[in-house]
């Protein structure tokens, strides 16, 4: 294989079907485009994790869904890493790349080096914020943190809100290949089980934590052994396999689910994009006072925006902007 022929599979999602299981999934890989959002701000390494984390799960998310416009991701707790936030904005036509952008808040004297990711979180929620654009009803779906990862609290939404038994596998970090300086990549699949008309659903309120859904409460019969056999498969996968380069999304396909009939659909390029403007900034800023504008200012006469997930830096004159500057 070809170095040539690894790349290309980069910074894209690979759906695919299991044709012999009634489960849909996605296969992503992200290389360039993690490196740009890491690259945006200096963030101590366990930041970077959990961005790298909630990057993926977005890749892999958001092309699963059919958007028109944009899907976000959240996660805000009342630990030292207070908030985790991505978006994914839909291909504005065929073959065009998705773009997805991510940033973190935290609290860098109580950010503890040594700990789990999750556990900087402390207690708080994972969000699913789906915007279709102008004339659509947004949409919102809230779970709490729980569990190991960033994942399975995306697991448990999908149970719990969806009904949708949903797994991850994912794999990301810092890699070198031969003659290229050090670089983030990421990786992982997703397996979701497709929706029934009349899904079987447990009417004990679930069997997981706190009363919340488990995969076993949703499907039953066949279809609850075709699930458990997936994610035996799934299992077996290795970290290698998930970032790459070297075994193409494809191949490994093959390798964990040759007997469910894996067949691939287009893969979906993304890249990183950030949808910042001063014309955005200056909206934003409309529905704020005279008084409010005033206090912005600085005492160099100019109000300065900056966005958290480019960098990009604005300066404006306080003149121009709040309601006033509509009169």
């Amino acid at each position: 294989m070809t170095l040539g022929s690894r790349i290309a599979w980069d910074d894209t999602v690979l759906p695919f079907q299991l044709e012999n299981a009634d489960i849909r999934g996605r296969v992503a890989r992200l290389d360039g485009v993690l490196d740009q959002i890491l690259a945006q701000h200096d963030y101590p390494r366990v930041i970077e994790a959990l961005v790298a984390e909630m990057a993926l799960l977005t890749a892999l998310i958001g092309q699963t869904l059919k958007l028109r416009w944009k899907l976000s991701l959240q996660v805000r707790g009342d630990g030292p890493a207070r908030l985790i936030a991505t978006d994914y904005y839909a291909p504005s036509k065929e073959g065009t790349p998705a773009q997805i952008r991510a940033y973190a808040s935290y609290d860098a004297e109580r950010l503890r080096t040594d700990a789990p990711g999750l556990s900087q979180i402390g207690k708080g929620y994972f969000a699913i914020l789906i915007d279709q654009g102008d004339g659509m009803v947004p949409y919102q779906g809230i779970t709490p943190i729980e569990g190991t990862s960033l994942a399975t609290c995306a697991e448990t939404y999908f149970a719990q809100s969806e009904q949708l038994p949903t797994r991850f596998a994912l794999s990301f970090g810092q890699s070198t290949l031969p003659g290229q300086p050090e670089s983030w990549r990421a990786g992982g699949v997703m397996l979701q089980h497709l929706p029934k008309a009349s899904p079987f659903v447990a009417t004990d309120g679930g069997s997981g934590e706190g009363g919340l859904l488990n995969a076993h409460d949703i499907v039953d019969g066949e279809d609850a052994e075709n699930w458990n056999r997936a994610n035996i498969l799934l299992s077996s996968v290795e970290d290698i396999e998930l970032v790459g380069p070297k075994v193409q999304p494809t191949e490994l396909l093959v390798r964990l689910f040759h007997e469910e009939q894996p067949r691939v659909f287009d893969a979906q390029p993304v890249q990183f994009g950030c949808t910042c403007s001063e014309d955005r900034v200056r909206q934003t800023m409309s529905i704020y006072s005279a008084k409010d504008i005033a206090y912005m200012t600085t005492d160099e006469g100019i109000v300065t925006a900056d966005c958290q997930f480019c960098g990009a830096h604005y300066e404006l004159d306080p003149k121009t902007l709040g309601f006033q500057a509509k009169e």
